[in-house]
């Protein structure tokens, strides 16, 4: 079995999409979140071995979903996906523990490296 990720991003095609260049790669997409607070209640239920976290998001941003998801789990794995022009927030998330990030729109293979990059660090 593949190693298992939680994709939380609050536009759905946006999940469809990372869903399925995962899939299709190898991995098994746990669950899926549309922001940070339900990503949380995912991740303590789920235990994923990677999280992908959006950083805009309603309610809860991927922001604060890191500090939370790493006051769980100070190990925890988890890659922001930015939209361009969100270097501030992406520099804040890895202050806040996030490990990598990656730009949308993005490259199928920048996600991959992102994740396998983390993943062997792990």
């Amino acid at each position: 079995m593949g190693k298992r990720i939680l994709v939380v991003d609050d536009a759905a095609f946006m999940r469809m999409m990372i869903k399925n260049i995962l899939t299709k790669n190898g991995y098994d997409v746990a669950g899926e979140a549309e922001n940070g607070a339900v990503a949380l209640q995912l991740y303590k239920e789920l235990k994923p071995d990677l999280v992908t976290m959006d950083i805009t998001m309603p309610e809860m941003d991927g922001i604060q979903g890191v500090k939370a998801i790493r006051g769980e789990d100070p190990n925890a794995n988890i890659i922001m996906c930015s939209a361009m022009g969100q270097q501030s927030m992406v520099m804040e998330a890895i202050q806040a523990g996030a490990k990598d990030f990656v730009v949308k729109p993005f490259q199928q293979d920048r996600i991959l490296q992102a994740i396998e990059r983390v993943l062997s660090r792990a």
